[in-house]
């Protein structure tokens, strides 16, 4: 039995709303704005937990330690020229 032509224009229509939907959903979703939005908030809920906290004091405690070595070597470099040049 053969189908009416309104009757597939109907289904053609109702596939092409339901397409534009999906496709305003997988816009949404993969939009560059938003995603950036979601990985600041993201960095942030890390920062201000207490994992993070202890992160943040450890990477200033690495970072402290770094610069207190390369100014002892500094130091120690400076000391051995000097007594080399007298």
């Amino acid at each position: 039995m053969p189908r009416d032509p309104r009757e597939i224009q109907l289904e053609i229509d109702a596939a092409r709303e339901s397409l534009a939907a999906t496709l305003d959903q997988l816009a949404f979703r993969g939009s560059p704005t938003r995603l950036k939005a979601q990985g600041q908030a993201a960095v942030v809920r890390f920062l201000q937990s207490p994992a993070g906290k202890a992160a943040i004091g450890g990477l200033g405690l690495l970072t402290s330690l770094v610069v207190a070595q390369k100014v002892r070597q500094r130091r120690r470099t400076k000391r051995t020229v000097v007594r080399r040049t007298r």
